[in-house]
């Protein structure tokens, strides 16, 4: 059997990245295409409870850049271990809402962690699997963060997974910058999507990207 497709979603805090993963997911099931959607931090028990410590502010003390990279990194191993590659195996298409890159960008480029360390650590963690297209979905730090900003301020007290959306304006600018140079980088894999637009429009760009590249994979 052929293996799957390995097709992450990457951007700054509220770039619309979950709701285009979603409307993907819906597209490729119109298609009959077999997919999952998951996430980092997540996708697995064990990526859920570290989820809980790095994005919720109100869960603890405050945590370490150093270790928050580990348990980033300790999140990724499982999931890739127990959710990608057994679903790679079966043919499947998956859908991740974030993957390595945004250990570079926030990690290495945000908090200013060595990046050769942080490439290092990204291939020992996903067991080098690397995903064969990435979606980047850029626009400016105000807007993203006015965006996300309104999201928490809807959802349940307790909830809100607003750790990385408290810190400075400059901390988010480098996060874009190093996106930006990622995918400058590695133009093949990155397909950069304006995302200030709206959500149906970004949405018709993104399933033509997704169509073109499965239909070539295919």
């Amino acid at each position: 059997m052929e293996m799957g497709r390995f097709i992450s979603f990457e951007g700054i805090e509220g770039c619309g990245k979950t709701t285009q993963i979603k409307l993907a997911g819906e597209y490729l099931k119109q298609n009959n295409i077999p997919f999952i959607i998951t996430e980092e931090p997540g996708g697995t028990p064990i990526g859920r409870r570290v989820r809980e410590i790095l994005l919720n502010k109100g869960a603890g003390e405050e945590i370490c850049k150093e270790t928050e990279i580990l348990l980033f990194s300790a999140a990724r191993a499982q999931h890739v271990k127990d959710v990608i590659i057994p679903a790679l195996k079966k043919g499947t298409v998956v859908l991740c809402d974030r993957f390595y890159d945004a250990t570079i960008a926030y990690q290495g480029f945000g908090r200013g962690l060595d990046i050769n360390f942080i490439l290092f650590l990204n291939d020992f963690s996903s067991s080098n699997t690397k995903p064969d297209l990435t979606f980047l979905f850029d626009l400016p730090v105000e807007v993203g963060l006015k965006r996300a900003v309104n999201r928490i301020s809807r959802m349940k007290e307790g909830l809100a997974e607003d750790r990385f959306e408290r810190e400075d304006l400059e901390f988010h600018r480098r996060v874009r910058a190093g996106y930006l140079f990622l995918a400058r980088q590695d133009d093949k894999r990155f397909m950069i999507i304006d995302s200030a637009r709206d959500i149906e429009t970004i949405h018709r760009e993104v399933c033509v990207h997704l169509s073109a590249f499965i239909d070539k994979k295919l």
